[in-house]
C-alpha cells in the first residue's frame, strides 16, 4: 500500500503534508497527490467524498503539526464529557507562547503535557484529567459540574487520579475550587449511575444531607435506581424511553411493592427542577 493510502487507513481518511514528507515521499508526488483532495487545514488533508464529520476536524486539528495534541474544550467533547460547546477546535502545542489564533484553531502552548497525553484511534489528545483541569476555568459552573460527573460516572478517570494530577498543576486557575468538589463527591458511587440524571441526584442528595443510596443493584429479583434498605424506599427515575417500558417498568414495581418496599417515580426532567425540590422530596 502507498504511504498517502496507509496513513489515511489508520486516520479515519486523513493525512498530513509534513506526515508524507516524514515517510520520504517526495515533495512533487505529495504536490500531485493532495491536489485530488480536500483541504481541511494547510497541509492536511481529507480522501473521499464524504462530508467531514465533527471528529474528523477535530482529529485533523491535531494533524497541522508535529507534536500537537487535541485539547481543551475539543478533548472535552472527544472524551464525551460535555455533548456540544460551541467555538475552535483547540489544540496544546509544546512550547511557552501563550495563545494564538491560528488556520481557524485555537493553539495553546504548555511546557506541562509529559504524562499528560493518551492516544485515541492513533491521534494525541490531553488525558481526561487534563482536559478537565483545562476546561475548569473556561466554563461556566453547570458545565464544569456536568463534564467532571460525566467523567467519572463514564470512568475516564476516578477522584484519586484526579487529585494526583491536581498535584503536578498547583497554582492554575480552579484547581483550588476542583480539587474542593472533588472532596465533596469522593465517597458517591458515580460509577455506578446508568445516567447523569442518576449521577446528579446523588449530587443533590448528599449536599441536603440525605443518606446516599445504593444504586442499581437488585431488590426482588429487578433491577432498581436508587434504594434506601433501611427505609424499604426506592425510587426510580423516568427517562424519555420510559412510555416505551411501561410494562416492564409495573411488573418491577409489582415486584418491589409485593417484597414491601415503598416505590416512587419521578420523571428525569423534574430531577433537574433548579430549586431541587421535587427531588428531595422524592427521597424524603
Amino acid at each position: 500500500m502507498d504511504p498517502l493510502r496507509a496513513r489515511a487507513s489508520r486516520q479515519l481518511g486523513l493525512v498530513a503534508r509534513w506526515q508524507l514528507l516524514a515517510d520520504g515521499v517526495p515533495r512533487s508526488t505529495i504536490d500531485g497527490r493532495v491536489a485530488e483532495l480536500r483541504a481541511l487545514h494547510a497541509g492536511v488533508y481529507l480522501t473521499g467524498w464524504a462530508p467531514a464529520t465533527p471528529e474528523q476536524r477535530r482529529w485533523a486539528a491535531t494533524l497541522t503539526a508535529p507534536w500537537t495534541v487535541l485539547s481543551h474544550e475539543s478533548a472535552c467533547l472527544q472524551w464525551r464529557l460535555l455533548d456540544r460547546l460551541a467555538g475552535r477546535d483547540v489544540v496544546t502545542r509544546p512550547g511557552a507562547h501563550g495563545v494564538e489564533l491560528h488556520d481557524g484553531l485555537r493553539v495553546h502552548y504548555s511546557t506541562l503535557l509529559r504524562g499528560n497525553v493518551a492516544r485515541v484511534a492513533g491521534f494525541a489528545i490531553t488525558t481526561p484529567e487534563r482536559t478537565i483541569i483545562d476546561c475548569w476555568p473556561r466554563l461556566g459552573a453547570w458545565q464544569r459540574r456536568t463534564m467532571l460527573r460525566e467523567a467519572l460516572r463514564t470512568r475516564r478517570t476516578t477522584v484519586a487520579r484526579l487529585q494526583l494530577v491536581l498535584r503536578g498543576h498547583r497554582g492554575r486557575r480552579g484547581v483550588g475550587q476542583l480539587r474542593r468538589l472533588l472532596r465533596e463527591w469522593s465517597a458517591l458511587p458515580f460509577d455506578r449511575c446508568r445516567s447523569d440524571a442518576e449521577a446528579y441526584a446523588l449530587t443533590v442528595f448528599a449536599r441536603h444531607g440525605i443518606p446516599i443510596p445504593l444504586v442499581n443493584t437488585r431488590v426482588a429479583g429487578e433491577e432498581a435506581d436508587f434504594h434506601w434498605p433501611e427505609r424499604r424506599l426506592i425510587l426510580e427515575l423516568d427517562g424519555p424511553q420510559w412510555h416505551r417500558f411501561k410494562e416492564l417498568d409495573a411488573r418491577k414495581t409489582a415486584a418491589w411493592v409485593r417484597a414491601g418496599q415503598t416505590v416512587r417515580r419521578l420523571p428525569t426532567d423534574l430531577v433537574f427542577a433548579p430549586d431541587e425540590a421535587p427531588l428531595l422530596a422524592a427521597a424524603s
